[in-house]
């Protein structure tokens, strides 16, 4: 192998999680605390899923702070990587009380200009 396939992997990585993901988003569960998943805890959760959906993990995700463990509830994350960002919406769609677990979906959209 040549070393220009890993300078081109690189470059298109971040074009592959997006065009994945945009059109299917994921969907994971979650282990709770209290009543909301841990920031860090939900940024590396999607950071695991965006890697297991397209082989490759951002350089970051960055929420602005706990997910509340109730159905519908929202937050809007991003995802930076290779000097982009790409916004990405998280929707709780279950709380099972007695196992604790969270089940949510995410997607991430458009490049944010």
């Amino acid at each position: 192998m040549g070393r220009s396939v890993p300078t081109i992997r690189a470059v298109l990585a971040p074009a592959a999680v997006v065009a994945a993901l945009t059109l299917t988003g994921c969907s994971f569960e979650a282990s709770v605390g209290g009543r909301s998943v841990d920031e860090a805890d939900l940024e590396q959760q999607i950071s695991d899923q965006l890697e297991e959906q397209v082989g490759k993990a951002p350089e970051e995700i960055d929420c602005p702070g706990d997910l509340d463990a109730e159905v519908d509830a929202t937050i809007e994350c991003t995802l930076n990587d290779s000097g982009e960002s790409y916004p990405v919406s998280v929707v709780v769609t279950g709380v099972d009380e007695d196992t604790e677990q969270v089940s949510f979906d995410f997607e991430v959209g458009d490049l944010i200009e």
